[in-house]
């Protein structure tokens, strides 16, 4: 133990006496380093806020949207104007999986779209969700002031709405909106209730710039039509969400008279799934951008390699002065091993550094959320170890080859 402090005390003292040379060999080792766990805080970041973002909406969530085609088809279609996947939920749907359901508690129809809505002279673009009274517990509707439209307002496709606190505050500023008159499209609509503030999501999306209105009100009043854009489910527990998922597909087929065989004209998916093809997504990205800014890593330990090579032609006289006093080619090999590997872990810690400073400031001047995990940091340290030892190997080797008397002798 006694000869490792020793070695470990010897190296940084050499790394001192070079700190110019001794940070540039470095160099390479703390890019790479620090590339490396940047790209994987950002990743699972990145992860981590989609996933609350998903949870955010709701738990237990089944999403059903239409079409189900293959890209070429789809194309094929809009060439001919033919958009029939794009209508083909319907109310009946809802009412079909109503009856049929066992294993939903929930259900709400959704129309997503944006419009302009007004306010005396004021105006902006918002965020259009239209549903059920269902839609503010499935679709996780907090409301901070007033309430939220009923059955019969949406039985009676009433002109009501409630809304986001972006539109409060481009269209009111401080006025109370509620009971206010606002236009939506050039309709009026009575502002019956205010949206608990979300904040912007991964994409830097605002989730507050959004109004939320009857779903009827929106398909015979605002746009016209009698199809839905989503059906938002909600299972009855976690364990039974992929059942309800093909109980809900069965009952969709059936009410669209599809034969066996026939591709779906819908397509249903639950949190489980979209959850498992983000992270697969962001581990794709993680382990790329990780691999690519690993070839720094490669770069660094050349680096070591070279510098440790040039150390040994320096320090000849005083390996052969060792040798002649006594010391082994094993306690030369492993002195020049510490030193290699004192050098690239030095470089991992600042490479770690670096990466936080990094986060830090993406987290405050980005909409990028980064999150640095122990298992990053160890990982990192662990690959800035092997390539000091990997790299330091040959000059180490070099080192306790040399012939003490010709390395006395040396200039």
């Amino acid at each position: 133990m006694g000869r490792i402090s020793e070695s470990i005390k010897i190296a940084f003292q050499s790394l001192a006496s070079n700190k110019l040379r001794a940070f540039l060999t470095m160099l390479g080792i703390i890019i790479g380093v620090g590339a490396v766990v940047a790209m994987m805080s950002i990743g699972q970041g990145a992860q981590q806020s989609v996933i609350q973002s998903v949870q955010d909406i709701g738990s237990n969530l089944i999403i059903v949207v239409p079409g189900n085609r293959t890209e070429q088809q789809q194309g094929f279609e809009r060439m001919l104007g033919d958009d029939r996947d794009k209508k083909s939920l319907t109310m009946d749907d809802i009412r079909a999986i109503e009856k049929e359901a066992t294993r939903i508690k929930g259900i709400a129809p959704a129309i997503l779209s944006s419009s302009i809505v007004s306010y005396l002279n004021k105006t902006t673009r918002a965020s259009v969700y239209a549903s059920t009274e269902k839609a503010e517990h499935i679709y996780n509707f907090e409301i901070l002031k007033g309430k939220f439209y009923s059955s019969s307002d949406v039985l009676n496709q009433s002109n009501v709405v409630i809304i986001g606190q972006t539109v409060i505050n481009k269209l009111f500023g401080k006025i109370d909106p509620i009971g206010k008159i606002i236009k939506i499209d050039g309709k009026n609509f009575t502002v019956i209730g205010t949206i608990k503030p979300k904040g912007t999501d991964q994409f830097g999306n605002d989730q507050d710039n959004a109004i939320s209105l009857p779903i009827t009100t929106a398909q015979r009043k605002l746009y016209g039509i009698d199809y839905i854009n989503m059906i938002i489910a909600q299972s009855t527990s976690e364990e039974n969400i992929n059942q309800a998922s093909n109980e809900i597909e069965r009952i969709l087929r059936r009410s669209h008279n599809l034969r066996e065989g026939q591709l779906n004209d819908f397509t249903v998916q639950n949190q489980t799934q979209l959850l498992d093809i983000v992270g697969t997504i962001t581990n794709i990205f993680t382990i790329t951008i990780s691999s690519i800014a690993g070839i720094a890593l490669l770069v660094g330990g050349i680096g070591i390699m070279n510098i440790m090579l040039v150390s040994v032609t320096e320090r000849t006289r005083e390996i052969g002065i060792r040798k002649a006093v006594g010391a082994k080619n094993r306690d030369i090999l492993f002195q020049f091993l510490i030193e290699s590997v004192v050098l690239s872990i030095t470089g991992g810690f600042l490479g770690i550094a670096f990466a936080i400073a990094v986060s830090f400031i993406l987290n405050r001047f980005t909409i990028l959320t980064t999150s640095i995990s122990a298992f990053a940091i160890i990982l990192a340290l662990t690959f800035s170890t092997i390539v000091g030892l990997f790299f330091g190997i040959y000059p180490a080797m070099r080192a306790a080859r040399l012939n003490p008397i010709e390395a006395l002798r040396y200039e």
